[in-house]
């Protein structure tokens, strides 16, 4: 069952991520957001690379092999696509992101990041020909809407849309820029050698937002008690969720695997109950009923 792999892959992908919320909070108390997401893509790419190079490797192969067709070779385009990948994906969006994250509230930031997912589906239905039937639609509403209220925590009056504005449109800004980011890497999820794209994504990004990071003065050296965060987060919430996104990406395409992505503000916060003691509302807790829900419904599909 090819879409099988797919759904796994989303899934996967957003569970890791959900980790990195968490783990993050913990370091952003003495490190600068940018260095922090410099790091944390370098230590992905290194992660994902010594993988390659390991025994490792084929066995990590051998699970993102599916049924479906893949391509062993590169070409100029793929290097071309490669290149936009990393500037939309791994430099513009967090600049864009980190920016406007420092201009707005967090329930804005909170409530605007759920447009990546319908940017990502938008642009794949204008530009990919990508297509939902009636019943996925369905499934899709559900994941949207417990995204919304998982976390805004249904608390819109605290939202302030015309106040911040500029902070506002900043986080729209880096979401489209994600949006394009998870569209493009649809030309690329073909290819057998995925481990291989997502090591120089995150080498490439990782190394081009810390040298920004030095060009405007921040310090780069962070205290020894937040390595292993860092570590954690960049291996599993950066490497391998955007290795496993890729996988679902090749399998269920851009608009599932995108809407799918969004159940990692659950995982965030169930990693966060159990490692922070934050604690869940009942609005919160029915609102991840429904992203489940809109999983399953697409999965039935």
């Amino acid at each position: 069952m090819t879409h099988h792999w797919g759904y796994v892959g989303a899934v996967a992908s957003a569970l890791f991520f959900g980790l990195a919320a968490t783990f993050n909070k913990i370091v952003l108390g003495t490190v600068p957001p940018i260095v922090v997401a410099g790091i944390t893509y370098l230590f992905a790419g290194i992660s994902l690379s010594l993988v390659r190079l390991s025994p490792l490797r084929w066995r990590v192969m051998r699970l993102l092999k599916t049924p479906t067709k893949t391509e062993s070779t590169f070409c100029k385009r793929d290097i071309i696509v490669l290149g936009l990948i990393v500037v939309s994906g791994s430099i513009i969006a967090p600049l864009l992101f980190l920016s406007g994250l420092n201009q707005t509230t967090a329930i804005n930031t909170s409530f605007l990041q759920n447009t990546e997912s319908l940017f990502t589906a938008l642009i794949a239905l204008m530009f990919l020909k990508e297509k939902a039937c009636k019943k996925e639609w369905m499934g899709i509403g559900f994941l949207i809407l417990g995204a919304i209220f998982l976390t805004t925590n249904a608390q819109f009056y605290q939202l302030t849309l015309t106040q911040s504005l500029v902070g506002n449109l900043l986080v729209v800004a880096a979401c489209f820029f994600w949006a394009i980011d998870n569209n493009l890497s649809k030309l690329l999820c073909i290819k057998e050698d995925l481990i291989l794209i997502t090591a120089l994504k995150c080498l490439i990004g990782g190394s081009i937002l810390l040298l920004a990071a030095h060009a405007i003065g921040l310090e780069l050296l962070v205290p020894a008690y937040t390595l292993p965060y860092l570590l954690v987060v960049g291996a599993l919430s950066i490497g391998f969720s955007i290795l496993f996104f890729m996988l679902g990406l090749r399998e269920i395409g851009s608009i599932r695997t995108g809407i799918i992505f969004s159940t990692s503000s659950l995982f965030g916060a169930i990693f966060a109950f159990f490692i922070l003691g934050e604690s869940f509302t009942p609005i919160q807790v029915i609102a991840g009923l429904a992203m489940l829900l809109g999983v399953y419904v697409l999965y039935r599909k």
